[in-house]
């Protein structure tokens, strides 16, 4: 078992700052990625920004292997695109003699199992290899599995109820996932139509953002934003009062657009069906009352949010929360029920651990369907579940966060902001230590960490992102 390998599961930001620690422990390991290249699933992406500068975006191990390698650091203060992102330091790194041999791209895992054990077996379990099996026939042994797989390519449906609205699979054609390229490549699909925005979250907000400024541009270009709560005021944030100027202006730009009507706002929104209209699409909504409307567009952006997929580990032992689908440990602690501000208690192997030793989801993935996501919570998850398997147990548990506040927290039911949080008082400072509350440059930064729930406003009216997805 110690001569194999571990499989890192995905080289995005936190697959790869999993290869970057393991590299320094001296673990052997494989990181196998589904797309062709580092941070696939962020170039997906790469036309938006992400919500805080270059120094809170590099993992701690990664960054070493980089300056070591003589790698010339982005301006520190600049907030990079996903395509940067991705280009001027995921490639960077996976390019590193220390990693580049242990990358493979264009492999993807179809199931994770132990050689020669079901799910129902026991006898010698914790002792038998992990079996990877890839979707091209191949099979990969290892002594552990670390999945940074993350949630892009699993979006959540528009329906309200958790199934796909009636006829949404026959309107696809009509239908964008989650942060198009207004602006950009995509720029024909939108201008000059009527656009109906589902969602009340980051990536929502980013994509109004750019349609309001598409409509400035070009003539009969409606925006519309449906939202299933009462009140947009979650939404709107923090404003001033967000740790991160970026995030907090962007409630504040949204609020802007909405009041001043160039983008007309729905409210207890509820997606009940879609039908052809005549080259349009026709989104039925069904109220609390059982009253239901209709609004014709021509285009629907579904910015609802992402969801794990644990198929790939059906024959593991996993403990996941039936309504989170995060581990039973880490559930409570991420619960959108309770919490809505990013004051995520510090966690690493211990609230990562399955019964199935050795198995870890990490990043988006962890998080099951809790909305708000750090990366470099991801860097520290991966860290610590590094520091375990290298049997460093004391370095595993000595978790540290410190996260930015957003200046709003409420979880009432009409998402209005109370004067009182209602994740309470803002932590005690950290101390210092192995964690990333000294920031993400190995102790060389305090500050707050990086947001990455999709969607933010640039500084000079583009779009940005605070995205890990992988």
């Amino acid at each position: 078992m110690s001569e194999l390998p571990v499989v890192v599961i995905g080289a995005g930001p936190v697959g790869l700052a999993a290869a970057a620690h393991l590299c320094e422990r001296g673990l052997p390991f494989t990181v196998l990625e589904a797309g062709d290249t580092a941070g696939a699933a962020v170039r997906q992406w790469g036309h938006v920004r992400v919500f805080s500068p270059w120094r809170y975006d590099v993992d701690a191990a990664a960054r070493r292997l980089l300056d070591d390698a003589g790698w010339v650091a982005p301006d520190p203060e600049a907030l990079p695109t996903g395509a940067e992102l991705a280009g001027d330091y995921l490639q960077p790194l996976a390019e590193l003699p220390q990693l580049k041999p242990h990358v493979r791209y264009g492999v993807r895992v179809e199931a994770i199992s132990r050689l020669g054990l079901d799910r129902l077996r026991t006898t010698g379990r914790d002792q038998a290899p992990f079996l990877v099996r890839l979707a091209d026939g191949g099979e990969v042994l290892a002594r552990a599995v670390i999945d940074a797989s993350g949630t892009w390519g699993t979006p959540n449906v528009l329906g309200a109820s958790g199934l796909p609205a009636r006829g949404e699979r026959a309107v696809a054609a009509f239908v964008e996932h989650a942060l198009p390229d207004v602006l950009g490549v995509d720029r024909d699909r939108f201008a000059g139509r009527h656009t109906l925005v589902v969602g009340a979250g980051h990536s929502a907000a980013n994509t109004l953002l750019a349609l309001a400024e598409l409509a400035a541009a070009a003539p009969r270009t409606e925006v519309t934003w449906a939202i299933r709560s009462a009140s947009p005021a979650r939404s709107y944030g923090g404003g001033e009062a967000d740790a991160l100027p970026a995030r907090g202006a962007l409630g504040s730009r949204l609020r802007g657009h909405v009041d001043a009507g160039r983008i007309r706002l729905l409210t207890g929104f509820s997606v009940h069906a879609l039908t052809p209209a005549d080259g349009r699409v026709a989104v039925v909504v069904r109220h609390a009352d059982g009253g239901e409307e209709s609004i014709v567009v021509d285009r629907v952006v579904a910015a609802t949010g992402f969801r794990p997929d644990h198929s790939i580990a059906a024959e593991l032992r996993l403990d996941l929360d039936p309504i989170m689908g995060a581990t039973r440990a880490l559930a409570p602690l991420i619960d959108p029920n309770e919490h809505s501000c990013g004051t995520v208690p510090p966690h690493g192997v211990d609230e990562l651990s399955h019964p199935e030793v050795g198995y870890y989801a990490v990043g988006m993935k962890s998080y099951g369907r809790a909305p708000t996501f750090l990366m470099a919570t991801g860097y520290e998850q991966v860290r610590s579940v590094v520091a375990a398997l290298a049997g460093d147990w004391d370095g595993a548990r000595d978790v540290q966060l410190d996260l930015p506040e957003t200046g709003v927290c409420s979880s009432s039911p009409d998402d209005s902001i109370s004067g009182e949080s209602c994740c309470g008082p803002a932590p005690a400072a950290q101390p210092a230590g192995r964690g990333l509350a000294t920031g993400v440059s190995g102790g060389l930064l305090s500050a707050p960490l990086n947001l990455v729930t999709l969607g933010a406003a640039a500084p000079s009216g583009g779009q940005t992102v605070g995205c890990c997805g992988s």
